[in-house]
C-alpha cells in the first residue's frame, strides 16, 4: 500500500492547514471584535493616571484585585483597558497601511506587466533601488525625520512597502496576458482598460488578497517596533508597542506590564499568519484543489 502514503500525507496536511486557518480566523475575529467594541468592553479609561494603584499585579497574584484583573502599569492605568484600545491602533495601522501600499503596488505592478516597455523599465529600476535598502531601516529614517504620528506612520509604511505587491502583480499579469482568453479578447478589439479590469484583474486578485493578508501581520509588527522606539504613534494614544516600551524597565519586578501586550501582538500576528496561509492554499490554483501539494 505504499502508493496510498502520499495521498494520506496530503490529506493530513490539508486538514492541518484548514484547522490552523480556522484557529487563525477565530482569533482574528476576537481581536477585531475587541478593537471594535473597546469602549464597551474596557472597564476603565485607558489613559487615566492613578498613582495610588501603580503596578498592581494581576488578580490571581497576591495584592491583585478583580477590578484590575490583568493589573496596572507604572502610572496606575488598567492593563486590560489599554490592551483593548491598543488593538484598535494596531489593526487601524495594519489595514490602512496595507491599503496604501497595496494600491500603489497593484497599480504599478499591473501597469509594468501589461504595458511593458519604458513603464516596466522604470518600475523595475525603482524596485531594485528600494530592495537595496532594508524597508524597516528606511521607515525608521523617514519617521525620525518627520516625527511620530498616526497619519505619518500609515503613509510612511504604505509608501515604502509596496514593492512586494508590485513584483507579484507584475509577474501574475505577465502570465495572465498571454493566456488564450486574453488573446481572444484582444483579437476582437477589446481595449486595454477592458482587458485589465474584466479579463486580467479578476484572475490575479487572489494573489493580491493573499499577500495583503500576510502583510497586515508584518505591518502590525512594524508599528509595534516603531512605537516601542518612540517613533510610532504619540502618547497618550495607546499602542501595544508603547505598552511594551513602558514595561521594559519593570520586567524583573512587574512582568505583566510588558508581557500582556507582547502576548497580544503574538496572538494577533499568528492569527493573521494562519489565516493568510489558509487563503494562500485556498486561492492559489497551483496548490491544487484544497491545497493538496
Amino acid at each position: 500500500m505504499p502508493s496510498l502514503a502520499p495521498a494520506a500525507k496530503r490529506t493530513r496536511r490539508r486538514r492541518l492547514r484548514v484547522g490552523t486557518g480556522a484557529i487563525g480566523a477565530v482569533l482574528f475575529l476576537i481581536v477585531a471584535a475587541a478593537a471594535l467594541f473597546a469602549p464597551l468592553l474596557a472597564p476603565h479609561n485607558p489613559i487615566t493616571i492613578q498613582s495610588s494603584l501603580r503596578l498592581l499585579p494581576p488578580m490571581w497574584m497576591e495584592g491583585g484585585t478583580a477590578d484590575h484583573f490583568l493589573g496596572t502599569d507604572h502610572l496606575g492605568r488598567d492593563i486590560w483597558s489599554r490592551l483593548l484600545y491598543g488593538s484598535r491602533m494596531s489593526l487601524l495601522v495594519g489595514i490602512s497601511a496595507v491599503a496604501v501600499s497595496g494600491s500603489i503596488g497593484a497599480v504599478l505592478g499591473i501597469a509594468a506587466g501589461f504595458f511593458g516597455g519604458w513603464i516596466d523599465h522604470i518600475v523595475m529600476r525603482v524596485i531594485d533601488a528600494l530592495l537595496a535598502i532594508p524597508t524597516l531601516l528606511l521607515i525608521l529614517f523617514v519617521m525620525a525625520v518627520l516625527g511620530p504620528g498616526l497619519l505619518t506612520l500609515i503613509v510612511v509604511i504604505g509608501v515604502t512597502s509596496w514593492v512586494s505587491y508590485a513584483r507579484v502583480m507584475r509577474a501574475e499579469v505577465l502570465s495572465a496576458k498571454e493566456r488564450d482568453y486574453v488573446r481572444a479578447a484582444r483579437s476582437v478589439g477589446a481595449g486595454s482598460a477592458r482587458l485589465i479590469f474584466k479579463h486580467i484583474l479578476p484572475n490575479v486578485l487572489s494573489s493580491f488578497v493573499v499577500i495583503a493578508t500576510m502583510n497586515v501581520a508584518s505591518t502590525i509588527m512594524t508599528e509595534a517596533s516603531l512605537s516601542f522606539l518612540g517613533l510610532g504613534i504619540k502618547p497618550p494614544t495607546v499602542t501595544w508597542g508603547g505598552m511594551l516600551s513602558d514595561g521594559r524597565q519593570y520586567l524583573a519586578s512587574s512582568w505583566w506590564v510588558s508581557t500582556f501586550p507582547g502576548l497580544a501582538i503574538t496572538i494577533t500576528v499568528l492569527s493573521i499568519t494562519f489565516l493568510g496561509d489558509w487563503l494562500r492554499d485556498k486561492l492559489d490554483p497551483r496548490m491544487g484543489k484544497g491545497g493538496g501539494r
